[in-house]
């Protein structure tokens, strides 16, 4: 019975030992098939890891490669444009010399660009058109003489250019306060109607696409500004091998070519196209001069042709002598002329005046001397007469004087009243103002009340009161405005407002159009010749000539308010 156990005993440890053993060859087992599922993925990896290796090489080679042609592409352009620019800087035209050079050939599609840039040469042309006039010919014709006018200086310009003219655009741009021309032509006798310029103008612009004719307006630097940035501009451009300005009578732009010509690649880069002589001081700039009189502009100035036919009848001869009274010199288009109307002149000499002084006046009715001719009252001729493209850029002109005429007595006069004669005729002649502003004229004048005056200029800060709101109605601004609004003042205060809101020039000046306007269209506190204002707003223009300040705040011009509007 002992023996079968012991059996027993050593059949279960068999057992044991065999389970145990199978559990170790299972573990072994599992053991050699990870290994080998780690070993085939770190070697798929690590083929994908050669391949993505090798590309990444080949692409690097290739960049280096790229990189150094792409260098060795770039240093022979930049050689080839630096032997251009030389080329082009030795070929500049200047106009009436040497014509434009540019590299011959066609446009081809396979080149670079670089190589091509040279194909667009133009010359650009900017006129100040209130000074370089076209002849009256072309102008008269209305459109037709704006396209004749255009293809005339588009030829002339061109033929400037020699055998490369067909390889160069013409550019014109003409700037010009066109009412204030209009005006003035039809003064001088260039046109019969205002329209025929505007048609002019419509013309020239229709018969070439880079061919403009601009209205700017009134403002004596707009004009100015344009053409000045134009220049600098085109002058920048690599195409463009001549600036040809039409600036002839304004030696305002001597500084500015002064300036430019510090570069003599510049000078020789620009011209100055001539209408009138050219003033002395853009002569001593040494700048290209190209004269087109004969073909395209007029060389005389404008006058005032209306103001020669008034002062064409005889004016009377003195007393006591035989000789007749000079004729008044025609003036020019100055600013004075058309910025203001003349105020009436009588004239009586001075052989008058003398024995005026020494005849009593009687009692007895003078009786007029018969007249022959209408006495006509001449314009007053400034000293020094200025262009009119000066007057244009200061202001716009306004109609002259009336012609004043003395009728006819049939009654002959007395020896003994002649002096009372024309004493009489200088009381009858219709007094005018002394002084226009310009287009807008005076502001209606106000009677202030001192005391209503002082009762406004009392109130500070927001205790002022609106000026739109009692002036034009109820303040636009609503309950954003700062002045008081509910207050109601007096009829007197009302009056003290409209003034004191006067003190404050418009910012359209003499150009305003708005019939209700609240603000000043020129200095209100002139008195006896003095502005008596501490600290007026108004520029010089804006007070009547010879006008004394007591007070050193008008250093502005009217220049200045143009380019800070």
């Amino acid at each position: 019975m002992d023996t079968s156990r012991e059996v027993l005993g050593f059949v279960q440890r068999f057992h044991e030992i065999s389970s145990t053993r199978d559990t170790a060859d299972s573990l072994i087992k599992d053991l050699l098939v990870y290994t080998e599922s780690v070993e085939n993925s770190l070697r798929n990896e690590n083929i994908s890891l050669k391949l993505q290796l090798q590309d990444q090489s080949l692409d690097y080679e290739d960049a280096v490669r790229s990189r150094r042609e792409l260098q060795q592409h770039v240093q022979l352009l930049e050689a080839q444009r630096a032997e251009r620019l030389l080329n082009s800087s030795n070929h500049h035209p200047k106009v009436g010399s040497s014509p434009i050079q540019r590299a011959p050939g066609s446009y081809d599609t396979h080149k670079s660009p670089l190589q091509n840039v040279n194909l667009n040469n133009y010359v650009v042309v900017l006129i100040d058109g209130d000074g370089l006039l076209f002849q009256d010919n072309f102008v008269r014709q209305g459109v037709l003489g704006g396209k004749l006018a255009a293809y005339a200086l588009r030829s002339a310009i061109l033929e400037q250019c020699g055998p490369h003219a067909k390889d160069v655009e013409v550019i014109a741009k003409v700037y010009v306060n066109l009412a204030g021309l209009c005006r003035a032509m039809r003064r001088d006798g260039a046109i019969e109607n205002e329209s025929d310029l505007k048609d002019f103008s419509l013309g020239f612009t229709q018969a070439k696409a880079s061919f403009d004719f601009i209205d700017v307006g009134h403002g004596k630097e707009r004009a100015d500004n344009k053409i000045k940035e134009m220049t600098k501009w085109h002058l920048r451009n690599f195409n463009c091998k001549q600036v040809i300005l039409g600036i002839s009578h304004d030696a305002g732009y001597a500084p500015f070519l002064d300036e430019m010509f510090h570069d003599d690649e510049i000078r020789r880069t620009v011209t100055v196209l001539e209408g009138f002589p050219t003033v002395r001081e853009l002569v001593s700039t040494n700048v290209n001069i190209l004269n087109l009189n004969d073909r395209v502009f007029r060389s005389e100035k404008l006058v005032d042709r209306g103001w020669m036919d008034r002062s064409s009848t005889e004016l009377p001869k003195p007393i006591g002598t035989g000789a007749p009274a000079p004729t008044p010199t025609p003036p020019l288009l100055s600013p004075a002329a058309i910025e203001t109307k003349p105020p009436l002149l009588t004239t009586i000499t001075s052989e008058i005046t003398s024995i005026s002084s020494r005849i009593s006046t009687t009692s007895s009715p003078p009786v007029s001397t018969p007249a022959t001719s209408a006495l006509s009252t001449p314009t007053p001729v400034s000293a020094v007469p200025t262009t009119y493209a000066k007057a244009m850029k200061k202001s716009d002109p306004v109609p002259p004087a009336p012609v004043v005429v003395l009728p006819i007595q049939p009654k002959p006069p007395a020896p003994r009243t002649a002096v009372a004669v024309a004493q009489a005729q200088a009381a009858a002649a219709p007094k005018l103002p002394a002084w226009n502003p310009g287009p807008r004229g005076l502001d209606p004048p106000l009677q202030v009340s001192q005391a209503a005056l002082d009762n406004i200029k009392k109130r500070k800060d927001h205790n002022k009161l609106c000026n739109n709101h009692y002036l034009r109605g109820p303040c636009s601004k609503g309950d954003s405005c700062h002045f008081e609004h509910k207050y109601k003042p007096t009829k007197e205060e009302q009056v003290a407002i409209a003034f004191l809101t006067r003190l404050n020039p418009c910012s359209e000046g003499q150009e305003c159009h708005v019939e209700d306007c609240i603000y000043g269209h020129h200095c209100p506190s002139v008195q006896n010749g003095y502005c008596t204002h501490p600290y007026c707003k108004f520029v010089q223009e804006d007070h009547p000539p010879g006008t004394k300040f007591k007070y050193k705040s008008h250093d502005k011009s009217s220049s200045d308010r143009d380019r800070e509007r």
